[in-house]
């Protein structure tokens, strides 16, 4: 007989696995992927952005590379070789003065893509300012956003050519005609194009501080400054690097037209925009000269918007997430 003591054993029946069997099932140990491995993947994705990266990263070997290999001078002039057409000793052509079109392009596209940097950094610089100062204290909001609406009412052109005229003689004069006109553009371009940054991060900061990890750093004593640069700062990057692409392109658009009305560089300091200025008298003789700059402005601003595109795609958890 069997003891009623004696714990009886049940065998498993058909399908059913014992939690012992269950305990003996190996789990791969697969690491987490990292928040920059996911945005890498989402990224890699987007043909759009993609191309673009790889298509700018070109234009920028390229335009600050090719000096290097390229045996002509911006500023060589050959009077017998001017206005000439494509070939094989000048392949872009040259210009009125003999020069070749080839190294100008290459010496204009250097100071375009300086310009357009160098301006959405200090863009990006007062934007993210305003916008953490409006969206984090708020006794700021009202009298910062209030201003960020003026300078949007303001408008951008006429104010461009205003400082222009303004500050290009004193400049000039404190650092000469290059260096002073190369300030003067990218302080008036990074002072005119920062409001769209402001919105957006002042919208992101708002929303940030109703988190809980916010609400806990304050709770243990956080000051406004460590607040601030730990936990605000971090959380509203995705923003200032879409800005950032954006940026890139405006600034090229708007140093280009000020070069085409004949307020940006000197004549000796090519750029592309200035290179169109130069060959608006040659477009029926020599109608290369217009469509090469023109082409690398549109590129180089097309690919810098793909590449924006794709890191906004990238960046966003809600659409990362879909």
């Amino acid at each position: 007989m069997t003891d009623p003591n004696t714990p009886q054993q049940i065998e498993p029946g058909p399908g059913e696995v014992q939690a012992a069997d269950v305990m003996k099932v190996q789990v791969p140990n697969t690491p987490p992927r990292s928040q920059w491995a996911e945005v890498w993947s989402q990224f890699r994705h987007h043909k759009g952005a993609m191309a673009g990266g790889i298509i700018f990263l070109l234009i920028v070997l390229v335009v600050f590379a090719g000096p290097l290999f390229w045996p002509i001078e911006a500023t060589f002039i050959d009077i017998r070789a001017r206005n000439q057409g494509p070939s094989l000793a000048h392949p872009f052509g040259t210009d009125q003065l003999g020069r070749d079109m080839l190294a100008r392009m290459m010496a204009g596209g250097q100071v375009s893509l300086s310009v357009g940097i160098t301006a959405m950094l200090l863009a990006l610089f007062l934007g993210s300012l305003v916008g953490v100062m409006a969206g984090y204290f708020k006794w700021l909001d009202n009298l910062l956003m209030r201003t960020t609406d003026l300078f949007l009412a303001l408008p951008l052109l006429p104010l461009l050519l205003v400082m222009v005229l303004l500050f290009r003689e004193p400049l000039n004069a404190a650092f000469g005609p290059e260096t002073g006109i190369f300030i003067l553009i990218v302080v008036a371009i990074g002072v005119t194009s920062w409001m769209p940054t402001a919105r957006i991060v002042r919208g992101d900061v708002l929303a940030l501080k109703e988190r809980e990890f916010v609400l806990a750093a304050r709770s243990i004593g956080t000051t406004d400054s460590k607040m601030i640069l730990r936990h605000i700062l971090p959380n509203v990057i995705s923003p200032i690097v879409v800005s950032a692409t954006l940026g890139i392109a405006n600034a090229i658009i708007t140093e280009s037209a000020l070069s085409f009305l004949g307020l940006g560089f000197p004549p000796d300091f090519p750029t592309w925009g200035r290179l169109l200025f130069d060959a608006v008298d040659y477009m029926q003789q020599n109608p290369e000269r217009v469509i090469l700059p023109g082409v690398a402005i549109s590129l180089t601003v097309l690919t810098v918007n793909y590449l924006g595109d794709g890191l906004r795609d990238a960046l966003d958890p809600r659409i990362r997430g879909r």
